[in-house]
């Protein structure tokens, strides 16, 4: 998908800047948060025309993100994965649209072998007005998750709404 190579690229070139790791249950509202059932930690990294550090995501703990906006006008890639090289992973990508949020998981980076298949994962949203994601454990092709670039499955919700992302 065009999105992710032009925040692949972004990133690359990009300067540090920190986004906070916060422990907590849930997001109250116009963010995301993502909850580890993996069995093991996960790295996890936001990335827009700015790349925030690397953080871990320990078993049974839960990362909190408020909508981010891209300073170059562009999406926000939340990159997770299983091992700190940043090989394979999995992506939660979304776009602030004023009062819109357009959103999208990604396999297209992510190894069929990967830990994070084998577990499967989920979007829910406080909103059930709202489309979801499921992607069942070991399912390879998940059909809600982009597999190729030209995939269509971009959603769009209120940006107000909170999402939460099981991994496991």
């Amino acid at each position: 998908m065009l999105f992710s190579k032009i925040v692949s690229l972004a990133a690359t070139l990009a300067t540090a800047s920190a986004l906070p790791f916060t422990p907590a249950s849930r997001s109250t509202g116009g963010g995301v948060s993502i909850i580890n059932n993996v069995g093991q930690d996960i790295y996890l990294w936001s990335v827009s025309a700015l790349s925030a550090p690397m953080q871990v995501l320990p078993v049974g703990q839960t990362y909190l993100e408020n909508w981010q906006i891209n300073p170059n006008g562009g999406g926000i890639s939340i990159k997770l994965g299983c091992s700190e090289d940043g090989a394979s992973v999995l992506q939660f990508e979304y776009t602030v649209a004023g009062d819109l949020l357009f959103w999208d998981m990604s396999s297209i980076d992510l190894h069929p072998d990967s830990p994070l298949i084998a577990a499967g994962f989920a979007v829910t949203i406080d909103d059930a007005t709202c489309q979801t994601v499921t992607c069942a454990p070991g399912d390879v092709n998940c059909s809600e998750s982009y597999q190729f670039p030209d995939d269509h499955n971009t959603r769009a919700c209120s940006a107000s709404a909170a999402w939460t992302l099981t991994l496991g």
